[in-house]
């Protein structure tokens, strides 16, 4: 499950960045669902942590995470704590994470500049944008489901939902919805198994035993 949504995520990535210009736009269905080809410095959603410390640091914490997630999840499904939906919420968010690990780790070196008059190369002869560790995370969805009265805080004016997203911000974004509707469901299943009582000696047993 990890391997296709990386390979989904990857291969469209790499399609928006060799077929589009910055800030191009494919409507894709009606008004309402577009590709629009944007590259961010930060986290999901274009939010940014600012330039270069800030951006070493966030994929810094995302490698830590995974390398945790990863783990952690290897142990709960050898020790037969995970059930199937647990399993799945942790694979969404692993991929997701990688999906833009790949990002920021080798798009500066694998390609040249995007700009609004051309279209990037795929290992080209003069060499990437961006140093290992800060190439920009490709975005492409954007979708516009009913407009914001100019009143409404923050996005006023525009599109519900104005964020421009890629495949694994969403898979993150799910996992994190289902972690928050199937909580009690996913820290039962993540709990230790408890001793039985016939493992726990009985005060009046032990009494009897020693007489």
């Amino acid at each position: 499950m990890i391997a296709v949504i990386i390979i989904a995520d990857q291969f469209l990535k790499v399609w928006v960045k060799t077929h589009m210009t910055l800030g191009e736009c494919i409507p894709v269905l009606g008004h309402w669902f577009n590709l629009l080809f944007v590259e961010n410095e930060g986290m999901a959603f274009g939010i940014s942590l600012g330039q270069n410390i800030g951006k070493l640091f966030l994929s810094l914490l995302r490698i830590a995470l995974v390398i945790v997630m990863c783990w952690y999840t290897h142990r709960l499904i050898k020790r037969g704590h995970m059930d199937s939906l647990t399993l799945t919420i942790f694979c969404l968010v692993i991929a997701g994470a990688l999906g833009n690990i790949i990002d920021s780790l080798f798009y500066g070196l694998i390609f040249n500049e995007s700009t609004m008059l051309t279209v990037a190369t795929l290992f080209p002869d003069v060499g990437g944008y961006a140093p290992f560790f800060y190439g920009k995370v490709v975005d492409m969805f954007y979708v516009k489901l009913f407009p914001l009265p100019d009143w409404f805080p923050l996005w006023g004016g525009s599109y519900f939902f104005p964020a421009i997203f890629n495949i694994a911000d969403a898979c993150i974004t799910i996992g994190i919805f289902l972690v928050i509707i199937f909580n009690k469901r996913i820290f039962k299943s993540l709990e230790p198994e408890k001793k039985s009582n016939e493992e726990t000696p009985v005060k009046g047993d032990s009494v009897k035993e020693q007489q």
